[in-house]
């Protein structure tokens, strides 16, 4: 059982915000759902609860491996808290991980600010840790650019509905306002030759790329919804803006400016490969055993 904490927050500073109801315990480091519901403006814990039901079960459809507990990441607990009258009584609670939190900012509404900004700290900070639980860095860089991948092929679609005709002119606005410069002009700083950005962009970068690609696939799915085409000019602004808005988050949280990350050595195919055989050879050595 855990003692309810306080939570006295006066801040804009997304980092200082989710950085204050931070806990830790033996280097391990966790947030409280009753805390968190409360910066995310949920009046109720009914409904907070529903969102954490979403965000667990994204979590067992993402296939992250075996060996990666649930129970870790959504720790429940119980809790006493003070109620109206300053009597105490006993509530459910969970200890979340970085990465529960990050997909229970997933899972909430994009539109609210406070939700925008606990996607761009969660999305950013989860994906560039090192202790990803049990995913090696190599994993990690695979796992998010499958995602980069999925998630860019929804946005190419939804840009699509949205009027873009000119996708290079798009694309180029959502590298922009995240890199501070166009694809081409990324792609010769970095010296990638040939190869294609996010094909040699680590977990870090790719993350960051994830929550740009998601934000405007979600921003232009809304007007989408209520009938609008807005064409090629208000979709790349869109596009443009979203970039900016994660990069001032990066920089909230005094991350490396994605265009000062340096490429990976292998290309991400490469990787893929290796990891696979890698893997076969693992499963045929538990056959045997």
């Amino acid at each position: 059982m855990i003692q309810n904490s306080s939570v006295q927050i006066k801040s804009n500073n997304p980092k200082e915000v989710f950085d204050s109801i931070k806990q830790a315990d033996n280097q391990t480091e966790y947030w409280s759902a009753r805390d968190l519901q409360k910066i995310l403006g949920y009046e109720k814990w009914e409904n907070f609860h529903n969102t954490i039901k979403r965000a667990k079960k994204s979590f067992d459809t993402s296939q992250v491996g075996d060996n990666y507990n649930i129970n870790y990441h959504f720790l429940k607990v119980r809790k006493m808290i003070k109620t109206g009258k300053g009597a105490t009584r006993e509530v459910d609670d969970y200890l979340l991980s970085r990465y529960a939190c990050y997909l229970i900012a997933q899972n909430g509404d994009p539109s609210k600010q406070v939700i925008a900004d606990a996607q761009a700290y969660f999305n950013i900070q989860t994906l560039r840790q090192e202790n990803f639980e049990q995913m090696t860095e190599e994993e990690r860089r695979l796992y998010v650019r499958k995602q980069v991948a999925d998630e860019d092929k929804k946005l190419f679609n939804v840009a699509k509905e949205s009027g873009v005709e000119n996708y290079g002119s798009f694309y180029d606005a959502g590298y922009l306002g995240l890199y501070g410069m166009r694809n081409k002009e990324i792609v010769k700083k970095k010296g990638l030759g040939k190869d294609k950005l996010l094909d040699r962009a680590g977990a870090t970068e790719l993350a960051a790329n994830l929550f740009r690609i998601t934000q405007t696939k979600d921003k232009l799915q809304s007007k989408v919804d209520n009938g609008e085409v807005i064409g090629d000019k208000p979709a790349a602004n869109t596009h443009y803006m979203v970039g900016s808005k994660v990069r001032q988050a990066i920089e909230e949280i005094g991350g490396t400016m994605p265009e000062n990350l340096p490429p990976e050595d292998e290309h991400i195919k490469k990787l893929e490969k290796r990891l696979t055989k890698k893997q076969i050879a693992s499963n045929n050595k538990k056959k045997i055993e």
